[in-house]
Formats: structure tokens, sequence, C-alpha cells
């Protein structure tokens, strides 16, 4: 029987929870279309809304706000048609800041299910009328704290464009961490190999740089899958996708110089000496360099990644032993490679 160390144990047992859950677990309520964009302030409104996973036609009574800031106005009637169709009726007073003439509404829902967030749902068009009527529309906003019911169900959130390619963040994500994680363990043991010259360690950093190699290629190819449903392109030359095509352009250099030479002992210094260089220009490439520019990517140009918006605690749940998961694979795999090219080159 083949004896397996405790940290094998823990992917073996995170792994097929990570995929259950990823797959298996439903997206909660979103809306999916809303229209018309533009409402008009002392008028009578009708939004028309389309659910995802919603249920509007449970008994329990649904309310609508729209809302901007701290203030919020209460839907004027809620027409149920099905589960996903309802039409909202909105008499919007004015501006709620009578300094302002125009501006973004949100949309929140309390439904039986729980809260329904739109966030910049409608435009509020900007229209003059009397300072004095203003003022007195203004004071119909309410700043009241909004009464909802907490979400019923245990879902994933529901997130515009995402929608359900959101699992992917289990998958695609995960395999950059641990992409990062290989490449660290390689650079160590390519020092490790300059400082002792020990051709196991140099025989480590060629296995883990290689599984390191493999892991970014998976997590570009589940990038562009996800960049096709949410940004309409698998390569739009975003400054993300393009900084992580270097950084695996620069890592290919590390096999041409190993297999351009003969010498062992040449071979392994040369490219243990690269290796350092290439982790060294791998961290401006992907932690400094795209969060200096704007980005339709999360974590770059101001846009936070694994925040509040790309992540609640129902996904962290999933995601942080997804993470683990992904390390230990790529460990493992290194070490299988490593222990192949042992006995390839007779060093065993």
């Amino acid at each position: 029987m083949v004896k397996l160390s405790w940290w094998k144990w823990i992917f073996i047992l995170l792994m097929p929870y990570v995929i259950l859950m990823g797959f298996l677990v439903p997206l909660g309520q979103g809306i999916t279309e809303l229209s018309p964009y533009v409402v008009y302030p002392l008028k009578t409104n009708k939004l028309d809304i389309v659910g995802y996973n919603t249920r509007f036609t449970e008994g329990q009574s649904i309310r609508a706000w729209l809302k901007q800031g701290d203030y919020h106005i209460e839907a004027d009637n809620i027409i149920v048609r099905d589960e996903r169709h309802a039409s909202l009726i909105f008499t919007i007073p004015g501006f709620p800041d009578t300094s302002k003439n125009d501006g973004d509404l949100s949309l929140v829902m309390d439904t039986p299910d729980g809260p329904l967030v739109l966030p910049s749902a409608v435009n509020l068009a900007a229209v003059k009328y009397p300072d004095s009527l203003a003022l007195i529309s203004s004071q119909k906003w309410s700043t009241n704290k909004l009464a909802v019911r907490a979400e019923s169900n245990f879902n994933f959130p529901f997130r515009n464009i995402l929608g359900e390619t959101i699992r992917n963040t289990y998958f695609h994500v995960p395999l950059w961490f641990a992409m990062i994680l290989l490449f660290f363990i390689s650079v160590l043991k390519s020092i490790r190999y300059l400082q002792k010259k020990q051709i196991e360690d140099d025989a480590k950093a060629e296995s883990f740089v290689l599984i390191g190699v493999l892991f970014g290629i998976l997590g570009t190819v589940t990038g562009s899958i996800w960049a096709k449903f949410t940004w309409g392109s698998f390569w739009s030359f975003d400054v993300k996708q393009n900084m992580a095509a270097i950084s695996l352009l620069i890592y290919g250099g590390y096999f041409i110089i190993r297999n351009s030479l003969q010498d062992p002992d040449a071979k392994a210094r040369v490219s243990g000496v690269y290796n350092v260089f290439a982790f060294v220009l791998l961290i401006p490439l992907i932690f400094i360099i795209p969060r200096r520019y704007d980005s339709l990517h999360p974590g770059n140009g101001g846009n936070p990644a694994l925040g509040s918006q790309d992540l609640d605690n129902t996904m962290r749940i999933v995601f942080y032993p997804a993470v683990i998961a992904y390390m230990i694979c790529g460990i493992w795999i290194a070490q299988l490679r490593y222990r192949i090219k042992l006995i390839y080159n007779n060093i065993y």
C-alpha cells in the first residue's frame, strides 16, 4: 500500500470539495435586464426587470427602492408577471441632493430570498426646474435605514456581466497562486544550487519551473475563455494579460538556455542565475506594472482584487481551500517530475 504524506491527503480531500462546491452551489438572485436606463424626475417611471434565480411570484411581499448615497425613494407599485419578470413603478420627486441635477441610482429590492441589489441601475436625467420646487422635492427622499430580509439560501453572489462564469474564480485564480509558489520554490532551489553545487537542487529547480509554466499556461487559457464570455474577446491586450504573457515568455527562455548548453555544470549554473533574474522580473510584471494602469481585470488601476465586489463569505469558503489544493497539487506534480528526472538521468 502506498503511504501518502499528510499534505497529500489534504489535497485529496480538498480538490473534490472545491469541484463539487464550485459547480453545484447555485448562484443567488440577480437582475439580467432592466429598461429603460434613464428615469425622469417629477414623472411616473416604469422599470421593467428580468431576474435571474428570482421568485417574484412567492406570496410574501416585495418592495423596491431607488437609492443614491444615503437617500432612497420607494416604488409606488410592483407588478409581478412571473417568477423572473416584474415592473416597478416609481414617482421620482426630484433630485435627492439639490446641489446635483443628475446621477446614477441603484436599485434595491427586498424579496422572499433576501436583498437584491443592482448598482448604478438607472440614470436620473437632468431637468431644469425652480429652486423652490427642487428643495421641496428633495425633502421627499428618505434617509432612514432600509429594512430588508436576510439572505435565506446558501448561494454564490450574482454579479453583473459575470453571471455563472463567476465559478471560474475557483479554478483560474488558484492556478496563478500556485504558479507563483512554484516559481518561488524553484528560485530557492536555484540559489541553493549556486551555493552548494548539488545537482539534485538544479533538478528540483527545473521541475518546479516546468510545472509552474504549465500552471501559468492553464491560468492563461482559463482566463482567456473567461474573458471571451465577459469582455467579448479571448485576448483584448489588457495590461494584465500582456504582463502575464511576457512573464511566461521569460520563463520559456529558461528552457531555451538549458537546451542550448551541453555541459551539465554550465547548464545548471547559467539556468540557475537566469531563474533568479526571471523571478525578480516576475514581481513588477505581475504585481506592480498592472496596478499603475486602468484595466478590466480586477486588481489593477484602482480596481481591487479579491475584495467585497469579487468575493463574499460564501465564495471564500471555497476559494481559499481551492488555493491550498492547487498549491499542493503543483508541488506534488513537481516532485513527481523531479523523481522521474532522477531516474531518467540515473541519479537514483
